[in-house]
């Protein structure tokens, strides 16, 4: 009897630490999710990387390489996260080809433009790269895993296949300053993509003709695509339609003191009756300095001619890199 009490009280106890590890098992995928989605780190690496790195770029149309391939060169079963931080922090700050790891991107598509990223904005991207699954094209898998076959790969194959099945935010479901925000940076994705690989393919000048003759019917096909009014505007425009008015010269002044502290902007919300407004800023790297820096600098001769005949009226000029040059005025219904 002593002997089936015992063995009842084992079985008892097995049970219980079985549902007490369902339990916190099924907890920590929970609250993973949600680490995920709050992350600060994946809402910075959406801003400031989608750009050149969006998931969603096929591989003809991409301007740089997914971020997920350059998780998986970065990254080994070696790579503490430290190490990975500091690799992102020394590449970021001085990006050249003989610092690059990923050769076949560099030979493609060129050495990224400098940025001018805050320490703890990096640091941010790289520690949610490091600890979470990120977006990969469908693409991806073979691809790397042909490139390492050939011995260029450097990772260590990390993370699961996810594709671009996972289900798409609403828009509609964000708060409002991330709903506006969206807005702006899937427009910037569009006209960067376009403006970046005219550049690469045609170069400066004809990229100037892109933004001339393209830029405001494809900024409208997304006020369209997001059913929302989508404007670029600044203190100092280019084309006169660009011109900020007194509530945006307000924010524009606002934000460069936001960006001249070397600190992380947030989009501006304001509602209006059944309306709200968003606003964020356009800030410039060493990219757009080819047509908006110093003269006879960073902006030469050719190409500002070329600005003069396309825009008589040109103002945007005179820019060093990380300043803020205009912002995005979004304005959609509650």
């Amino acid at each position: 009897m002593k002997n089936f009490i015992g063995f009842l009280v084992l079985i008892i106890t097995l049970v219980g630490c079985n549902s007490s590890h369902k339990t916190k098992d099924t907890y920590s995928s929970t609250d993973k999710s949600s680490a995920v989605t709050e992350h600060p780190g994946k809402k910075l690496m959406e801003a400031n990387c989608y750009v050149c790195h969006n998931p969603t770029a096929t591989q003809a149309d991409r301007i740089g390489p997914p971020m997920i391939a350059i998780k998986k060169h970065y990254i080994n079963n070696e790579t503490s996260k430290e190490d990975f931080i500091a690799s992102m922090q020394a590449w970021i700050k001085n990006p050249n080809v003989e610092d690059a790891k990923m050769y076949g991107a560099v030979k493609r598509f060129g050495v990224m433009p400098k940025q001018a990223f805050a320490e703890k904005t990096i640091q941010q991207i790289a520690d949610y790269m490091y600890d979470f699954e990120i977006e990969q094209p469908e693409w991806f898998e073979e691809h790397f895993n042909e490139e390492r076959g050939k011995g260029k790969g450097m990772g260590n194959g990390q993370g699961k296949k996810q594709g671009m099945h996972q289900a798409q935010t609403n828009f509609e479901d964000l708060s409002y300053g991330e709903r506006g925000l969206k807005y702006a940076l899937t427009t910037k994705a569009v006209l960067g993509k376009n403006l970046m690989g005219t550049i690469q393919k045609k170069g400066v000048l004809e990229a100037l003709t892109f933004c001339n003759e393209r830029a405001y019917p494809l900024t409208d096909s997304m006020s369209v695509v997001h059913n929302a009014v989508i404007r670029r505007v600044s203190d100092k425009p280019r084309n006169p339609k660009n011109k900020a008015n007194s509530e945006e010269l307000d924010y524009i002044n606002t934000f460069k003191k936001v960006i001249a502290n070397n600190e992380e902007a947030s989009p501006i919300v304001k509602e209006v009756d059944h309306k709200v407004k968003v606003f964020y800023p356009i800030t410039t790297n060493t990219m757009c300095l080819q047509c908006h820096g110093k003269p006879n600098e960073t902006l030469n001769e050719t190409t500002l001619a070329r600005i003069k005949s396309l825009y008589p009226m040109d103002k945007a000029i005179g820019y060093n890199i990380n300043e803020v040059r205009g912002i995005w005025s979004i304005t959609y219904d509650k």
